[in-house]
């Protein structure tokens, strides 16, 4: 699918390898809805892409949220191609650990943001995607999910993250086989460590740690290498059903 003159819709999409992913995407003369629950940072992006973008608050583990995003581009876009899913939070907690048993709660919200938010913006996305009219190669859309290498190598202390990074993992394939018959592809990104926010507030001793684990480059990811990635996930359109690490070689150690 080529990326100009089509609609993109992008969770966590207002900083970050979602932020990254839309100014790419517009760039290439795409236009994108912003999702995201930073109303701040969401607006400040939209109108640093101008008119071929639109921000909206969306909270995407909520029907209705998710549903008036997807109406928003169908609405003030003219239709919607293709779901890049950015939105995501982390957690760490040992199963057995000092103050005792695992929170619940955690692993509960850990799931709920990372697994169950991102199948509830495929449902209602694929959905939309399978009403467009099928290009020269018969496809509606493009669906590219966010994973992690955790869900592959989960440290000590990350078993409710890698849960809910494995689940959007083993989600690809089967999502991708059930919507082939609309034409809908299906893909799924699982990236190591990046420069993000997020990081930016870890301990020194803790990106040095990580940083050590990379083999070459030596050095986190950058989120427009994360972008460069999704572009070329939706322009290849024989990518399907896949999970592709992007981590330079990082298999993460036990801690």
């Amino acid at each position: 699918m080529q990326i100009k003159d089509h609609t993109f819709l992008v969770t966590g999409g207002a900083s970050g390898l979602g932020a990254a992913c839309a100014r790419r995407l517009v760039a290439n003369d795409g236009r994108v809805v912003v999702v995201d629950l930073n109303d701040e940072a969401g607006q400040t992006l939209t109108r640093e892409l101008g008119t071929a973008s639109k921000f909206v608050h969306t909270d995407v583990t909520n029907e209705k949220d998710a549903r008036a995003a997807i109406e928003t581009a169908q609405r003030d876009f003219g239709s919607l191609h293709g779901l890049v899913q950015c939105a995501g939070i982390l957690g760490a907690a040992r199963i057995v650990g000092k103050q005792g048993p695992h929170d619940l709660g955690l692993f509960e919200r850990l799931v709920r943001v990372n697994l169950i938010g991102t199948f509830n913006m495929l449902r209602l996305a694929a959905t939309a995607l399978s009403a467009n009219t099928p290009n020269d190669d018969g496809e509606r859309g493009i669906i590219v999910n966010t994973s992690s290498v955790a869900a592959f190598d989960g440290q000590i202390g990350q078993a409710a993250y890698a849960a809910s990074k494995g689940g959007v993992a083993s989600l690809t394939l089967p999502a991708a086989r059930e919507l082939a018959r609309f034409g809908i592809r299906v893909m799924a990104v699982a990236p190591g460590v990046f420069e993000t926010a997020m990081m930016g507030a870890a301990t020194e001793e803790l990106r040095k740690s990580l940083s050590e684990q990379i083999p070459f480059p030596p050095r986190f990811g950058k989120p427009e290498e994360f972008a460069q990635l999704v572009q070329s996930i939706i322009e290849n359109t024989y990518l399907n059903g896949a999970v592709i690490r992007l981590d330079g070689a990082m298999r993460m150690e036990t801690r």
